[in-house]
């Protein structure tokens, strides 16, 4: 399977080069262009060649996931999820090769990155089935993990709908619970003030699908799994929430590693981010030697574990230390009471999934620089991984706006609409033809006066009369381009708003709500035909048409 990334709208508005541009962030630039790779070791870099994307090959590793597999099949089938039993059976065979991606449960499903991310893993997937690789029947299933241990309510609480006023940012507020899982928690009261402000900007009939997951008494997880499950139907991942029991048992043996291998650990990391440093590339997770990339869950609170001596630990936040049997004990009771950090979660999620395929963002894939660190010490084959791809919605109405004046994506990005307007509208034919004019009347001054010094008063009369002329037509034309382009500076900004909303790039920024409000639930089927490709290596225009109620604009 390929995919071509220089595919565009009917409307001719092309797919912006991530990598010409320079949009890109310096790590995964380098990995695309084959540089630098060695950071990542042992997991590998898929880069796509000339034709598209290309294929991870090697062997699925052998992992049992058969407890796993059946907690997710009763987890899934709680969402709704249609196929729950067919994929759980997938995983549970040793043979399946196991594409995963993940995100934080956001409010709402979160950016519309989130969709990106799931959706292409399940394209990953189905050409992996698809290819064979010389196997008559080969097996591959998607695995979306929702990051429900993660405590960034902030994050997590927040999100953007576009409306006639343009972008509205709505929240649940201060965070009641500093430091609590967000799996651990209802979306609660807050939640019901939020949705009636949404109502009066939205209307009832944006809320009627989202509503039946989203609601005060569901928690963060399980209203994010099941809008994502209805929303996809048949083809929606396996959604693995990082707190299910039967995850927590099989990462407890890694775990327990994590704690043994503190020091070779905290070394590697520490030297990882030197390595960095010397390269002259910039470090995405701040790290500093003794830091754990372990937290500690009791009592509701999630904190950060950090090595003290050679056999001691406290959480950050306390002065109390505490002995490193102490971690063991209680991890032997209860592997929920250790959760991983960034730099230690893509290992023990690979190490429990036997993953083939790992799908991540731009800054995510930066931060595997350093949490590689972890895979070398622990023994766990790196898999594959690839930067997920990019999309942009733009409407037909506006694709058409920009081709009329020649606007391409990435000038509608970075150009200052005044200077786009500048350039294509802004054309002074009077000026020109005034400097002939002026001319012409000083040629003929000299042969005027020669026949009478007195015709001096009269011949500047006329030369004036004429400039003035000029002057009002040319005052006239001033307020038709005038005119002409408050029309235009409206089209642009609308474009710009709906490209860069609050000055952020969309799908980092506007709730797939606001798709599913503006376009209809159906709106995801723009993922699964040609127009959207797995390359990484373009910024993909994806052309909708409002829902005929309008929506919201």
């Amino acid at each position: 399977m390929t995919a071509n990334g220089s595919s565009s709208s009917a409307t001719g508005l092309s797919d912006l080069d991530l990598v010409a541009s320079q949009r890109l962030p310096p790590i995964p630039r380098a990995f695309l262009a084959g540089e630098h790779e060695d950071l990542l070791a042992p997991l590998r870099f898929l880069r796509p060649d000339d034709n598209g994307v290309v294929l991870p090959d090697g062997e699925p590793a052998t992992v049992d996931r058969k407890d796993l597999a059946d907690g997710l099949a009763a987890a899934n089938e709680g969402y709704g999820h249609p196929r729950a039993e067919a994929l759980a059976a997938k995983l549970a065979d040793p043979a399946t090769r196991v594409v995963v991606t993940g995100q934080q449960a956001g409010i709402y499903g979160g950016p519309l990155l989130a969709l990106t991310k799931m959706v292409a893993a399940v394209r990953w997937a189905e050409a992996l089935e698809a290819s064979g690789h010389g196997v008559a029947e080969q097996s591959a299933v998607a695995v979306f993990w929702i990051a429900t241990e993660d405590h960034d309510w902030a994050e997590a609480t927040k999100m953007s709908v576009m409306t006639r006023e343009g972008a509205q940012n709505y929240d649940l507020g201060d965070d009641p619970a500093h430091l609590r899982p967000m799996g651990d928690r209802l979306l609660g009261n807050a939640f019901a003030n939020l949705v009636e402000r949404l109502r009066q900007d939205l209307g009832d009939a944006a809320l009627e699908m989202a509503g039946r997951h989203y609601h005060p008494e569901a928690s963060f997880g399980d209203a994010f799994a099941g809008f994502f499950t209805e929303l996809l139907g048949e083809r929606a991942p396996l959604f693995l929430d990082s707190q299910l029991p039967a995850l927590k048992k099989a990462q407890q043996p890694w775990l327990r590693r994590l704690v043994e291998q503190r020091r070779e650990i905290d070394t590697a990391l520490t030297a990882a981010v030197a390595e960095l440093e010397r390269r002259d590339l910039p470090t995405q997770v701040r790290f500093r030697p003794g830091d754990s990339p372990l937290f500690f869950v009791a009592n509701g609170e999630r904190r950060r574990i950090e090595w003290r001596g050679v056999h001691g630990y406290a959480l950050r936040g306390t002065d109390e230390e505490h002995p490193i049997d102490h971690l063991f004990e209680r991890l032997e009771e209860d592997p929920a009471c250790l959760s991983p950090g960034v730099l230690c979660r893509p290992a023990l999620q690979d190490a429990t999934l036997g993953t083939t395929l790992q799908i991540m963002g731009p800054a995510e894939t930066s931060y595997l620089t350093q949490a590689s660190a972890v895979y070398r010490t622990l023994g766990i084959d790196g898999p594959w991984t690839t930067l997920r791809p990019q999309v942009m919605v733009v409407e037909e109405r506006q694709q058409s706006y920009l081709g009329e004046l020649g606007v391409d994506l990435d000038e509608l990005l970075g150009t200052p609409i005044d200077q786009i307007l500048a350039d294509r509208l802004h054309d002074d034919f009077v000026a020109p033809v005034r400097d002939q004019i002026n001319d012409l009347f000083e040629s003929l001054r000299a042969p005027v006066l020669e026949v009478e010094q007195q015709l001096e008063k009269p011949f500047n009369k006329t030369r004036d009369q004429v400039g003035r002329a000029l002057d009002q037509l040319s005052g006239r034309i001033t307020a038709a381009v005038g005119r002409r382009n408050e029309v235009w500076q409206r089209r642009l900004q609308q474009a710009r708003d709906q490209v860069l909303p609050d000055n952020h790039l969309q799908e980092r920024h506007l709730s797939v709500l606001h798709y599913v409000a503006r376009y209809g639930p159906e709106f995801a089927e723009m993922y699964w035909n040609d127009d959207f490709n797995l390359d990484p290596r373009f910024l993909q225009i994806l052309s909708l048409r409002p829902m005929p109620s309008g929506g919201v604009s």
